[in-house]
């Protein structure tokens, strides 16, 4: 796949030429931003409905909390707060992806007309592979060191932005040898997923490295941990700094952001695409 091509996502193209912003739904009840509807589906919709007004092209759902030390949740409770929230937005014009890694909720996610996964454990559960073979949904594969449960605990590398790189590359070797096709693939390095902030700052110093695998990168960074270490700001309160931090992010060829706060992402990929547009 050439790096900007559409990817794949179910019933739709995305276009990757351009930066390209994910909005978030959260749907669990101890998201570490203190955004999650759970139980809410109806606020929900209208949260994700309004997200899509303010210019994202594709939504993320998620429901099941992959904070650091979160537990997890039951495969029926996870599919109960999903349900409801994807089959309300079926409609709202652009593709639908559901951050799981249980392969029982891919399934239900996928009957239910889910366009892409998002899976932070890189499809490595049994059976997750081929599940997603049988389908046309776009799926992200994710580096994350250890658990939720665990994975901040003492995450170490050897070097980190060439063994998170050499991860994916794996998976990305996984996923074809399924028979999963390289339009349906991105990758995502998972920012503060097992790594310190200063393994953070290496990754995003070094990007570029990413986009080498040739394949779209997803980057993560809306209002996570490494940003309240640098600015101490409480999550709430790192719009400015997730901006800034997907600018450099894009800058190194970023082609999805993944972000809570659309409108403010909008303004800058739009400053980002004018200023390209004339070199």
């Amino acid at each position: 796949m050439i790096i900007g091509s559409p990817l794949r996502c179910g019933r739709f193209f995305l276009d990757t030429q351009r930066p390209r912003i994910m909005g978030i739904v959260n749907l669990t009840d101890d998201s570490f931003s203190g955004d999650g509807w759970q139980g809410r589906a109806d606020a929900a919709i209208a949260h994700g409905l309004q997200l899509v007004a303010e210019g994202a092209h594709i939504l993320d759902l998620g429901a099941e909390s992959s904070r650091p030390g979160a537990q997890p949740v039951s495969v029926q409770q996870e599919i109960d707060r999903l349900l409801p929230v994807l089959e309300g937005l079926a409609q709202c014009g652009v593709p639908l992806s559901v951050d799981t890694i249980k392969p029982d909720v891919i399934r239900a996610a996928l009957a239910a007309g889910a366009d892409m996964i998002n899976d932070i454990n890189a499809l490595r559960a049994p059976g997750a592979l081929e599940l997603l073979t049988k389908s046309n949904a776009g799926i992200c594969l994710m580096h994350m060191q250890g658990a939720p449960q665990n994975m901040q605990q003492n995450p170490q590398y050897t070097q980190v932005v060439g063994d998170v790189a050499d991860f994916l590359a794996a998976r990305v070797a996984a996923a074809q040898h399924a028979g999963i096709a390289l339009d349906r693939l991105c990758i995502d390095p998972g920012f503060c997923f097992g790594k310190t902030p200063e393994h953070n700052l290496q990754l995003l110093g070094h990007l570029e490295m990413f986009s080498a695998i040739g394949l779209p990168v997803l980057v993560g960074l809306s209002r996570k941990s490494v940003l309240g270490a640098l600015t101490g700001r409480a999550p709430g309160e790192r719009v400015f700094a997730g901006v800034a931090a997907h600018m450099l992010a894009m800058a190194q060829g970023a082609r999805i952001l993944r972000v809570h706060d659309v409108a403010a992402t909008r303004d800058a990929v739009a400053i980002f695409e004018s200023v390209e547009s004339v070199q």
